[in-house]
């Protein structure tokens, strides 16, 4: 096991906010900083852990409401990884959800990691792998690391339940596909992350899930 992972439940919404550790560097990322992110930034400063890099699943404005609070924490800045197809929703308050749930929201930080299926992620000596998942937005990703058996799977698969795709850019047909082929293919053993309610497991899910 190379990574601790340290989660957060932040804002209206209940967003699972995660920091991934590397547990012999120390180097750290942020995933998906949702609204009331300066709990993770007290965090980040009682524990000196080394944070580097901000990773965004998603483009819905719950999971990067925070975004602002640790960008500006930093200088010189955190590079900001999304995928290119989610950039209209990243920018477009009508699109992302900003205006629907009654969030104020700053211009966000351009991206400057662009997130692609089968990329590999260096955190410190961790190595996670992006695997693309469009359907609940048309650039979702997921994060996944072979070595801890963990992946972190924003709003595509919950306990219980699947990603929903009446938002703009949401495609049923496609959640189904990128389920089935990113997620449902690894070892049942592998820990599922997701972006709100509690963890499950790749088997659980098969077994379990109404939605499957």
């Amino acid at each position: 096991m190379s990574l601790e992972i340290f989660a957060f439940v932040l804002g209206p919404i209940s967003n699972n906010t995660y920091i991934i550790r590397d547990s012999q560097t120390g180097e750290a990322a942020i995933i998906d900083p949702a609204l009331g992110s300066q709990k993770v930034l007290a965090a980040v400063q009682k524990h000196g852990w080394n944070l580097s890099q901000i990773w965004i699943t998603h483009a819905h404005i719950d999971h990067f409401t925070g975004i602002n609070q640790i960008y500006a924490a930093y200088t010189p800045a955190l590079p900001v990884g999304l995928h290119a197809l989610d950039l209209p929703l990243y920018h477009n308050v009508d699109l992302n959800g900003a205006r629907a749930f009654g969030f104020n929201l700053e211009t966000p930080p351009e991206p400057t990691i662009f997130f692609e299926q089968g990329q590999i992620l260096s955190l410190g000596d961790s190595r996670l792998e992006v695997r693309f998942t469009p359907g609940h937005t048309p650039g979702h990703v997921v994060f996944y690391s072979p070595s801890d058996g963990v992946v972190f799977c924003g709003d595509v698969l919950f306990r219980g339940s699947v990603g929903r795709t009446d938002l703009f850019g949401g495609s049923h047909t496609q959640l189904m596909a990128s389920i089935r082929a990113r997620i449902l293919s690894l070892p049942a053993q592998t820990r599922l992350l997701s972006g709100h309610g509690e963890e499950t497991t790749v088997g659980d899910e098969i077994r379990d899930n109404p939605f499957l």
